[in-house]
């Protein structure tokens, strides 16, 4: 968790209306970085790599294009899918909720307002935190195996855009919330607005990839309005970064 000392997170708070709220998921929903030091440590023995080299460049990216560098065998589904799937199994006290993204996702749900998870995640790593951890499900979900390039290539958030019907709409009605620099890339590369979450890196990292909002934590993200006749959520951004 970075340190914020020297940040001053108290910005005006702001309502913007979207048609759609896209997640990423580690950093942004849960906070796994310890279960996740646990995996690639495993996985490094497994393939011969220090599993903290690994750690220096894996945050943010899927697992698939890391090992296609450092083991190339490696490289495939069966095996990522398989490792990841252990995760949450093995490791599930070794993680946390973002603070705020119970509410938000659940205030989500109840009022029935699109959303989508958008992980560089496999599926049974997601699927297996969302059920360790009692969180909302999305009714869509891209994740790494979905696409030919992960973030901070846009295919992914484009995709998330697209399963929820909205490939059409303007981008600035989609709002991306992420807590790793490839992410953001990849919101703002697919045309979207983009708020991160200051937990895995520093504010400056995050505006530097074009964050558009940066905050502490979902706290200061909440639902304020769901219309069922224009389709738009009405969401509240409180307490965020001043420039």
């Amino acid at each position: 968790m970075p340190h914020h000392e020297d940040n001053n997170f108290s910005a005006p708070a702001e309502v913007h209306d979207f048609a759609a709220l896209l997640f990423d998921m580690d950093g942004t929903i849960i906070e796994s970085t310890p279960a996740i030091i646990k995996y690639w440590q495993g996985v490094g023995r497994d393939i011969g790599v220090d599993g903290d080299v690994i750690l220096e460049t894996s945050h943010g990216r899927r697992s698939i294009d890391v090992l296609s560098i450092l083991c190339p065998e490696k490289a495939n589904w069966e095996y990522v899918c398989a490792a990841e799937g252990r995760v949450p199994k093995e490791h599930a006290d070794l993680a946390t909720e973002v603070p705020g993204s119970r509410a938000l996702l659940a205030s989500l749900e109840s009022h029935a307002a699109p959303w989508a998870i958008v992980t560089s995640g496999t599926k049974p790593l997601v699927t297996g935190w969302l059920d360790v951890m009692k969180l909302s499900h999305p009714k869509h979900l891209v994740s790494a195996e979905d696409v030919a390039k992960g973030k901070p290539d846009p295919a992914c958030y484009r995709l998330g855009a697209k399963r929820l019907g909205l490939e059409e709409v303007d981008g600035g009605e989609v709002m991306v919330l992420e807590d790793a620099p490839a992410g953001v890339r990849a919101g703002k590369a697919a045309g979207y607005r983009v708020l991160a979450v200051a937990t895995s890196h520093t504010t400056e990292q995050l505006r530097e990839a074009g964050a558009d909002w940066i905050v502490r934590d979902l706290e200061s993200v909440t639902l304020e309005r769901w219309d069922g006749k224009t389709r738009k959520v009405s969401i509240r951004i409180a307490d965020g970064l001043v420039a």
